[in-house]
């Protein structure tokens, strides 16, 4: 590979990674990551990731998408994140991938990336929300419902990944 080409895969998986770690912040990750996937399948010719694997990731982007609009409507409040939760969330992804690559490898880091981030946001989120008034916080059944949305779309973004990444080094 020429220096160009690994610094374009390079760029390629930190969007990846980029669209996965943005949906612990109620950001359109799934849409970060097929667009992502999709030009990368562009200036490769689609030679290594054909239409049906983009119909695929499709599928799972609307999928999820769909999924986190369900549970929104069910009641799930988004929290909006402090500057706290965003520095727990890169401190979490990063202790998260460190735990997770020796038992899974690859699809360990991006497990504990993902796992990391969320995990840490919640556990400033849930510290802080003991803070505000009880009138002003948001039920326990919409976190929940939150929660939920989040771990449903995190699993289909990290499917989509998975299965780009297999298509890319088989």
């Amino acid at each position: 590979m020429s220096p160009l080409e690994i610094a374009g895969l390079t760029i390629f998986i930190l969007v990846l990674f980029a669209g996965l770690f943005s949906i612990i912040f109620g950001l359109p990750g799934t849409v970060i990551i097929f667009i992502d996937v999709l030009l990368y399948a562009a200036a490769t010719g689609f030679m290594k990731i054909g239409f049906k694997i983009l119909l695929i990731l499709a599928l799972l982007m609307i999928l999820a998408e769909a999924l986190e609009f369900l549970l929104g409507v069910m009641g799930a409040a988004r929290f909006g994140a402090s500057k706290k939760g965003l520095w727990a969330s890169v401190i979490g992804s990063m202790i998260g991938a460190v735990v997770m690559t020796p038992f899974l490898m690859g699809i360990g880091a991006i497990i504990g990336v993902f796992l990391g981030g969320f995990s840490g946001t919640l556990i400033v989120e849930l510290i802080q929300r003991q803070r505000i008034k009880p009138a002003l916080r948001a039920g326990f059944g919409a976190v929940l419902g939150r929660i939920a949305g989040i771990i449903a779309k995190g699993t289909l973004s990290a499917a989509m990944i998975i299965i780009t990444l297999i298509h890319i080094y088989s």
